[in-house]
């Protein structure tokens, strides 16, 4: 799976660059697609009784002004007595953003797996059990939400959200103790984003396309089409929050390398599943403002639970004065030499690296001495680094860097 050689790490980078740029694009199109029908749905007006659009069976309609621009969308019931010669379909959309974030995967996680999706502390694994783990939990994660969507539980949305939100938190528990944080949570998202265009292109767009074709044909479209196509339509708008966390989720190392990062998960789930619901109820009239409230309580609740504890001094032995056994900023700068500087240099030594990670450059006193809260808090509070723990840092010296900073931070200098 070593393809350095060949595009090397500067190549790599920029075509990360690229696909991911790509992928908020269309990410961004589609969601706001999503949200904009679902508000349409929730907003539309019905048309008084016996008036012309009621009896070209018109259920809804609004009016609405934009960009200098009067609009009437209309909602038909199930659909209109002709069909119009031009007809636009919403599905590139979701495909674009699926292709373009499953490449994203490919190039960012299972191109390094070693580095991006092991880490040994929690499984042993190969780069290929680590992407099968990642490829199948896409799979599983569509049959068993296909599976329930067609089971008699689809038809009682409170408890199928349950069920598939418990789901969810199993499959997380699962995978973060399997894969690195950072790949686990990178895989949930993927499994809803996988779930959400499969909705679409499995049943929203298959169910509207035997409706147009049952009009081509002069027959009369069967509505259970457009219900189940609702249905889906639905549950992907509560799934969008969740997953635009976990697309920015690789930033926030407090949450996936927590211990208990599978239940840290959850409740950010919970957390925009609640947000989300507000402003569906919103968009119909309804102002309840004990969802919002909950969801911002639970993130509250989870920073105050979550946030890292002073590291523990590491034990001074009898006789010997404290202030001489912190860590001196020499023993410091040699454990970062030892540990970080293979990807936070100028120029990277670890395959799969062109340029620092986040910029920051560790290879010169300098440069350690102004990075210290950083090393800081990536080293020794969150454990998030190095990378899964590639160079194998050891606690002895994620203590010595604690000590060093705690003292001060100071360099020979100083």
């Amino acid at each position: 799976m070593d393809v350095f050689g060949t595009l090397g790490p500067y190549g790599l980078e920029w075509l990360n660059l690229l696909v991911r740029w790509l992928h908020i694009i269309t990410g961004i199109a589609w969601i706001g697609a999503s949200f904009y029908f679902v508000w349409l749905d929730n907003t539309i007006k019905p048309p008084a009784p016996g008036s012309e659009l009621a009896k070209k069976g018109v259920a809804g309609e609004l009016w609405a002004v934009h960009g200098g621009g009067f609009y009437n969308p209309q909602k038909y019931l199930v659909a209109p007595a002709e069909l119009p010669k031009e007809l636009h379909w919403f599905k590139w959309e979701a495909y674009s953003t699926w292709l373009s974030g499953f490449a994203l995967l490919f190039i960012v996680y299972y191109l390094n797996a070693q580095a991006m999706m092991v880490d040994r502390s929690v499984a042993d694994l190969s780069s290929w059990q680590a992407v099968g783990i990642g490829l199948g939990s896409l799979v599983v994660g569509w049959l068993v939400y296909d599976l329930l969507c067609k089971s008699p539980l689809g038809k009682r949305d409170l408890l199928f959200g349950v069920v598939i939100f418990a789901f969810l938190v199993g499959a997380s528990y699962v995978l973060t103790h399997l894969l690195s944080g950072r790949a686990a949570y990178l895989h949930i998202g993927a499994m809803i984003g996988t779930i959400m265009v499969a909705n679409v292109a499995h049943v929203i767009i298959p169910g509207q396309r035997k409706m147009v074709n049952a009009m081509m044909a002069g027959d009369k479209p069967d509505p259970s089409y457009g219900i189940k196509a609702k249905q889906r339509s639905v549950h992907n708008n509560y799934f969008t929050l969740p997953v635009l966390f976990l697309m920015i989720s690789n930033h926030y190392a407090m949450t996936y390398r927590h211990e208990h990062a599978w239940a840290v998960l959850a409740v950010i789930m919970a957390a925009g599943v609640l947000i989300r619901h507000f402003f569906n109820l919103r968009h119909k009239g309804r102002i309840e403002w004990k969802y919002p409230a909950a969801g911002v309580a639970l993130l509250a609740l989870l920073a105050v639970l979550i946030a890292p504890k002073a590291p523990v001094a590491p034990a001074v032995a009898a006789g010997q004065p404290a202030a001489d056994h912190a860590a001196s900023f020499a023993q410091v700068n040699t454990i970062v030499g030892q540990r970080c500087v293979a990807c936070h240099a100028a120029h990277p030594t670890q395959p799969g690296f062109a340029t620092a990670p986040a910029g920051v450059m560790l290879d010169s006193p300098e440069l350690v001495a102004q990075h210290a809260q950083r090393i800081y808090q990536q080293t020794v509070q969150l454990k998030a680094m190095p990378l899964a723990n590639l160079t194998h840092m050891t606690d002895a010296e994620r203590a010595q860097v604690g000590a060093w900073f705690e003292a001060g931070a100071k360099t020979g200098r100083n």
